[in-house]
């Protein structure tokens, strides 16, 4: 009789970040790992393109908490230094407000509390007090969120879950993020500065819970990051991972179907033919997961219950000039916040005084990213989910919005200096990332019990069947994504030691 013990299989659909991780992990669980992806490249989201000497990175431009991206390597064993090496930035963003006056959010907390003293009168203890609060919440609320499922009974045995339900205060849930930020500070400035935390996850700061005060820890006690390279680097640094631990990719075939029978996972179907597996990671929008490769209309209609996220519209700049006053990240803020999110989320129409958000990398490395004395901006705006709107005027409506914006607030005509321009639409999202209706983060966060109602890391109807990716628990957005695959591979690690 052998000892042998058989290989075990698993397919994970699709190589965003999450679909990377979860594949790393499995492999190197003892797996044997096959990566369908239906783009030529890695990634999802986090993709690249060049356009006449300008970098641009396509997706996520904010790089927070790389000890995941650390403990992934470590998880690995392998030294993470030979894959990517980021540094952190000295000043988080610079915001621009209507009446002129310009923020700099530094990276040490001092100097931005005495900035925000300087310009808005804000008392220094504020910022602090905030801050801390921020602090304590992500340390005893997020940690459940992003280690544990929420969706297992083992979870309230396993979390500090007691401890977390003490220190989670009434307002935390049931105040707005934005009631929260007025009773916070004195300067309406501050509370649109740290409302806008909201929009991490595609959420209205005057919906969503206060819980969302916890997401500024990340950049203010934490760190903002840069890759070196861009955050292209990110992706490239998870691949190379993947194929040094032994991951198989399939690039340019998308899954049909995913096979099940008796009420457990099979295999998927790829170009007709059948490719099986003991497990089937799905890192494709939870929606189109059920909708198309489950054939399962009944869980798809389920997910749509939901509100979705908001979307992005992005234009690609190519700049022809240097501007000194503007960072790696710069935010200018609409005058009517309020107005610009009931456009986003209640008459899902573009706003005509949006708020712009700018990301220039070759602040960090201008010999490489730009021309030399020109720079790559990758200009964004908030933008409500795909419904059939008329994307084409929309595109002029926003740059015509965004262009008199930035114009007016950095005093010099920006439209002549434009020399290469690309564009990402909701409707592009969609299609290149099966984000349905181009909405970045799956569902919004946009009530009391939305963290709750994600949809978990398993599947409850198919055994053998697991979630990664900004559509399922914890939710959007590369750290979240990093949490997702690990909390996938702890769930398939406790279930393999159930059945030995």
């Amino acid at each position: 009789m052998s000892n042998t013990i058989p290989t075990r299989k698993a397919i994970v659909i699709g190589a965003g970040v999450a679909g990377l991780a979860a594949a790393i992990r499995l492999q190197v669980m003892g797996y044997t790992v096959t990566v369908f992806e239906k783009n030529e490249y890695p990634g999802g989201k986090l993709s690249h393109f060049e356009l006449s000497g300008y970098q641009f990175d396509a997706g996520p431009s904010l790089f927070t908490r790389p000890q995941l991206i650390e403990e992934l390597f470590e998880f690995a064993g392998e030294p993470i230094q030979d894959y990517i090496n980021y540094e952190r930035v000295p000043i988080a963003c610079n915001y621009f407000y209507e009446d002129g006056s310009i923020i700099s959010a530094f990276a040490d907390r001092e100097k931005f509390a005495e900035e925000l003293h300087a310009k808005t009168n804000e008392p220094v203890e504020n910022l602090n007090r905030y801050l801390n609060k921020s602090a304590d919440a992500y340390h005893h609320i997020a940690g459940i969120f992003l280690q544990y499922s929420l969706h297992k009974i083992q979870t309230l045995f396993k979390a500090p879950i007691f401890k977390a339900i003490q220190t989670v205060k009434w307002p935390y849930l049931f105040s707005s993020l934005n009631s929260y930020n007025q009773r916070s500070f004195k300067s309406p400035k501050l509370v649109q500065l740290f409302n806008r935390y909201a929009t991490y996850n595609g959420s209205n700061p005057y919906k969503a819970p206060a819980m969302l005060s916890l997401i500024p820890h990340l950049e203010h006690n934490e760190g903002t990051f840069y890759p070196k390279g861009g955050m292209i680097s990110i992706t490239n640094a998870l691949y190379q991972l993947a194929l040094k631990k032994g991951v198989e990719f399939n690039f340019g075939n998308g899954v049909e179907r995913i096979i099940r029978a008796q009420g457990v996972v099979k295999g998927v179907v790829v170009n007709n033919e059948n490719y099986f597996a003991d497990l089937v990671v799905s890192n494709m929008d939870v929606y189109f997961t059920y909708q198309q490769l489950l054939g399962d209309s009944v869980k798809a209609a389920k997910v749509l219950k939901q509100e979705r996220s908001s979307s992005a519209f992005i234009f690609y700049w190519g700049i022809k000039k240097s501007f000194p006053q503007l960072d790696l990240h710069n935010i200018f803020f609409s005058d009517n916040y309020e107005k610009e999110f009931e456009s986003l989320f209640k008459t899902k129409e573009p706003f005509a005084d949006p708020t712009v958000y700018i990301n220039i990398t070759s602040k960090r490395e201008p010999s490489t990213q730009a021309p030399m004395g020109k720079e790559n901006w990758f200009v964004m705006v908030n933008a409500p989910a795909n419904k059939g709107q008329d994307w084409k005027s929309i595109k002029n409506f926003y740059k015509n919005a965004i262009l008199k914006k930035i114009s007016s607030l950095l005093g010099e005509d920006i439209e002549p200096l434009i020399e290469v321009e690309e564009v990402l639409t909701p409707v592009s999202i969609e299609s290149k990332t099966a984000s349905y209706k181009g909405s970045l983060y799956g569902t919004s966060s946009n009530s009391k019990t939305a963290a709750f109602m994600r949809h978990p890391n398993f599947s409850n109807a198919t055994k053998g069947l697991y979630f990664v990716g900004g559509s399922v628990h914890p939710g959007g957005g590369i750290p979240l994504c990093l949490s997702s695959a690990a909390i996938m591979a702890s769930i398939v690690g406790e279930q393999q030691k159930l059945k030995h």
